[in-house]
Parts: C-alpha cells; sequence; structure tokens
C-alpha cells in the first residue's frame, strides 16, 4: 500500500475560482431548460476477476440505484460502489437547469490550494507540454505508488477546479497524480506553430511512456474530461491490446464531433461556442510569432479572429494536422468509434442534459458490446457540473468518489494478477528519449 501523504501541498480553501472563458455566461442562464434520464436495464456478468461484487454464495448483486443509466458487460461491478447504491439527488435550484449547473461549477466551485512542481516534457517535434506533480510526493511516496495523469477539457488545465479537486482525492488515496497540460494551455509553452486536437494521440503517447520510464514499478491510469476525455479515448482504440495503461476513466466526453458541432450552435450553446472561441484566442496571440509566414491552406487570420471554435479549427487546426475540411476533422477525431477497440477498463461517466457533449452521441452499444467498458449516465449534471452529493454545491463533483472507487476497484484487481504473472520489463514499453527540463513553480 501507497504511503499516507503529507498534508503539506494539499490545502483545501474556500476561494472560488472563476473560469475566465465562462465569465460572460451567468446572466443569461436562467432562462435554460434541461432534460431527463432513460435509465436502460443490463446483465449482471462477473466483473474483471470473476468475483461477486455484492451479496454471499448465490445472492444477486445489488443494481446501482435505479436513477442512474448504467450500461456496460460488467454493470454488476458498480453495485458494490457505495455512492452509486444511493438515488442522484441534484442540488436544488442550482442544477435545476443545465446551463445553470455548468456555469455555477465553473464560476462557484471551490478551488483547492496545492503545492505544484512543473516538468516541461519536450516532445519528439520539438514542440513542449507541460507536466504538473505535487510538489514533494518524490520523498514522501513510495516509488511503486500508482499514478493517475489528468487530461483537462479543451484550452483547460491544472488550475481548472474539476481537475484539482479530482487530484486532491485521489493524492489523499497514496496516489501519485500529474496534470497533462497540452501546448499552450496552463501557461505551457509553444514552441512550434503547432497546438493540438481531438484527433491528436501523439503526446498523450509520449507523456504516458514517459511515466512509465521514470516510475517501473507502478500502474499508470488516466482520467480525462471533455475533449481530454476525447483524446484519452482515442488513445485506448489506438493502443489496443498493447496499451500500457491500466484502467481509465472518461467524463463528459463528446465523442461524436459531428454531433456536438451541430448542437454547438443552438440556442444559449453560442454563448460556450464564442467563450471557448476566445480562450483559444488568447492562447494564439501569446505565441502568433511562430504562426507568421505559413502558406498553403493556413487560414491565420480566421483564427487569430474566431469568433466559433468551428472558426479557429477551419483556420489553423484541421490544416496542422491534415484534415481536407473541418467537417472532415471532426469526423475523422471523434472517440465513439474507438470504444469498440479498447481493451483495458474503462469507466464512462456522461450526463444526459450535457450541453456541449449530448447524449445522443453516446455510443451506448458499442460500450455494452465491449466487455472491458461501462457506462455511467446521471439524470442531470450539465457540462463538468455534477452539482450534487455530499459535498456539493461548492466542493468536488459528484463524479470524484466513483472515480476514485472504481480505481481503486481496478487497481486491486490488477495488484492479485500482476502478483501472479506480470513484470514490468513484459510490457515492453517503448521509452522516449527525447530530453525533458524540469521547472519549479508554486500555483
Amino acid at each position: 500500500m501507497a504511503a499516507p501523504p503529507t498534508p503539506s501541498p494539499l490545502v483545501a480553501t474556500t476561494r472560488h475560482f472563476v473560469a475566465p472563458r465562462l465569465r460572460s455566461l451567468l446572466p443569461a442562464a436562467a432562462a435554460m431548460s434541461s432534460t431527463s434520464s432513460n435509465p436502460l436495464s443490463s446483465s449482471i456478468p462477473a466483473p474483471w476477476n470473476g468475483l461477486p461484487v455484492s451479496g454471499g454464495a448465490g445472492e444477486q448483486p445489488v443494481l446501482p440505484h435505479e436513477s442512474l443509466e448504467v450500461a456496460g458487460a460488467r454493470c454488476g461491478l458498480l453495485a458494490g460502489f457505495d455512492s452509486l447504491r444511493r438515488p442522484y439527488r441534484a442540488f436544488p435550484v442550482v442544477a435545476s437547469n443545465r446551463h445553470v449547473e455548468t456555469i455555477f461549477a465553473a464560476f462557484a466551485r471551490s478551488l483547492p490550494a496545492v503545492a505544484l512542481r512543473r516538468e516541461c516534457l519536450r516532445t519528439l517535434d520539438d514542440g513542449a507540454v507541460a507536466l504538473d506533480w505535487v510538489s514533494g510526493d518524490d520523498r514522501v511516496l513510495p516509488r511503486d505508488a500508482p499514478v493517475l495523469i489528468l487530461l483537462p477539457g479543451l484550452t483547460g488545465g491544472s488550475d481548472d477546479t474539476y481537475v484539482r479537486h479530482m487530484l486532491l482525492r485521489a493524492r489523499s488515496k497514496g496516489w501519485r497524480v500529474v496534470v497533462f497540460n497540452s501546448r499552450g494551455c496552463a501557461h505551457s509553452p509553444v514552441t512550434t506553430a503547432k497546438f493540438y486536437s481531438a484527433s491528436f494521440t501523439g503526446d498523450l503517447r509520449q507523456v504516458v511512456d514517459h511515466v512509465l520510464g521514470r516510475y517501473p514499478q507502478s500502474n499508470v491510469y488516466a482520467v480525462g474530461w471533455s475533449l481530454g476525455a476525447n483524446i484519452l479515448v482515442r488513445y485506448l482504440g489506438e493502443e489496443t491490446d498493447k496499451c500500457v495503461l491500466s484502467g481509465a476513466v472518461s467524463l463528459c466526453n463528446p465523442f461524436n464531433l459531428v454531433i456536438a458541432d451541430e448542437d454547438f450552435h443552438k440556442g444559449f450553446n453560442n454563448v460556450y461556442d464564442r467563450a471557448l472561441a476566445r480562450a483559444l484566442r488568447n492562447i494564439f496571440k501569446k505565441h502568433a510569432l511562430l504562426f507568421e509566414g505559413l502558406e498553403g491552406e493556413y487560414n491565420i487570420p480566421k483564427a487569430a479572429n474566431a469568433r466559433s471554435v468551428r472558426d479557429f479549427d477551419e483556420g489553423l487546426t484541421r490544416v496542422s494536422f491534415g484534415f481536407k475540411s473541418v467537417d472532415d476533422y471532426y469526423s475523422n477525431s471523434s472517440s465513439s468509434d474507438s470504444i469498440k477497440n479498447v481493451s483495458i477498463p474503462l469507466l464512462c461517466i456522461q450526463a444526459d442534459n450535457d450541453p456541449i457533449a449530448p447524449s445522443r452521441g453516446i455510443p451506448r452499444e458499442d460500450i455494452k458490446a465491449n466487455p472491458n467498458c461501462l457506462l455511467i449516465v446521471t439524470p442531470q449534471g450539465g457540462h463538468l457540473g455534477w452539482v450534487a452529493g455530499e459535498d456539493a454545491p461548492f466542493g468536488c463533483p459528484w463524479t470524484d468518489p466513483i472515480i476514485m472507487e472504481f480505481l481503486e476497484y481496478v487497481h486491486n484487481e490488477k495488484n492479485l494478477s500482476t502478483n501472479d504473472s506480470i513484470s514490468y520489463e513484459q510490457r515492453s514499453v517503448t521509452r522516449i528519449s527525447a530530453p525533458d527540463v524540469s521547472v519549479h513553480v508554486q500555483r
């Protein structure tokens, strides 16, 4: 077991984080409406290790509460999670409307204070990403402590409240946690005329290999939100049975980017679209000199002045990553097509009323058909909201306890099988030799 954490780098705070890219959203939110869920029934085979999840011999396990839509070949193991036996109770008023809940979470959720140490990792194309580790963990955690990689959403990073809360919870359980800040996000350096995209998994692949190279005795897991979830699931599908991660969780995944793009231009969603476009423009302007003189299909003025995410993707992203059009980019970057190839335990958590990751885009049939995948859909939650549970309204999202219960379950099971038959050398992990530079930062 990992050593208990020291309290010094993790200090709870009542300070509230106001997301800059959503600063203009609150006034118009109260007029919006939300939708309801449609629970599905599922069979209850044994979990991954074949052990019963609850009850004695011959006893049927208790299903997760009926207020939740649950799907997947091994959904019975979720019945063993305490947090899923109770009904989903959204916080009154705040969660009465999907837009109010989304914006409230971005504005009012508390931001835990955490001392972080930044490591800048040089990528294979001379780009750079920033890895934020909890300061002091190398001194207090054993070398074989499980490692959790966190992937924030579009333009997000280690300063986002939902990321900090998950980091805090995992660290309190003795896990080593690192936030993967994509190029340009959370002040991550940009050194080439290329950012990141929904389709590009190369940086994540290098980060995973880098982490495994540093902690070869550890099991490594990943959690992704929104666009970060899309990238994570695409990576899992590309790696198939060669995946070196031990488990993963996807939250608020748009899955089908064509459907998500359609809904992004409807009604109040235009406000989110403009806010995210503004965040992308701000990142771009900090590094505009890198993009001067680019030829071919690039439309730099369109990206620099983008009024929507689609404008930015048309002017820059789709060209950088070799797509014929922005529609071609969205069609071929969706993670919904990757689910069938996932070969490690994956939990997907979605909100039925998510305005940015539409419920109709969830690949339910593929998730049910893949024995490695599980799905939970809550009736409410908005996007990155989930203002529910014991810590609502200002504390961690309702999802955090479920994520940790799932990861600990998979980790304990992994240790059982690892002790019998698996060593790190047998994983054939390719180590990356690209240089990296560590920079110490207190946040």
